[in-house]
């Protein structure tokens, strides 16, 4: 009995490994489901980017449908995907809020100074185009690791009672916006009207 279960442990342990690998080589890293999916967005007190003095709360983001952007001056396809999010504010009224997720202010990235780092993202929004209706300043990134978020772009949409409705790793281009977001969204505005 004990040779039976030499043979059938190993061979089970290498099935379980071949499944576990198989399911990875199918799977999209995008589609990281963000913890806060489904629940109210995390409580927060924080500036706003280029004005310290205004504070945000969850509060900023009810009443409307929003969509919470994750993004940074560092991040090459934020500035790919932002003239997309201004024409998609210009032409459908879409509410983007930015989240600026800083690594610059860290010691570890490059110890920048919050003036320096206001300047760059002031420059790369009136180059690329700036789609914010207001950015939240995410000072040490609390907001950011409450949500979840793994990187930039990122994208929470948010219902007009403040609950994460759909979280998207990634820029949003047309294809994105028209197959995955915009079904979504346009629930979500008919579900806001009385």
């Amino acid at each position: 009995m004990k040779k039976v279960w030499l043979v059938v442990l190993p061979l089970l342990v290498f099935i379980g490994g071949v499944g576990f690998l198989y399911q990875g080589l199918f799977s999209d890293p995008r589609e990281l489901d963000s913890q806060a999916t489904g629940k109210t967005v995390p409580a927060f007190s924080l500036p706003d980017l280029m004005n310290p003095e205004t504070i945000y709360t969850p509060g900023s983001l009810k009443g409307e449908v929003t969509i919470l952007n994750v993004w940074g001056v560092w991040c090459i396809t934020c500035a790919v995907e932002l003239p997309y999010l201004t024409q998609l504010r210009e032409s459908e009224g879409i509410r983007f809020v930015g989240l600026y997720f800083d690594q610059d202010i860290d010691p570890d990235f490059g110890g920048k100074v919050l003036a320096q780092v206001r300047q760059e993202a002031k420059d790369m929004l009136q180059q690329f185009g700036n789609p914010y209706q207001f950015n939240i300043y995410d000072t040490y990134r609390d907001l950011s690791l409450d949500l979840g978020v793994t990187g930039a772009p990122e994208h929470f949409l948010i219902d007009a009672q403040g609950v994460v409705r759909l979280h998207h790793i990634g820029d949003i281009n047309e294809r994105v916006w028209r197959n995955k977001i915009e079904p979504v969204y346009s629930r979500l505005q008919q579900e806001q009207k009385p």
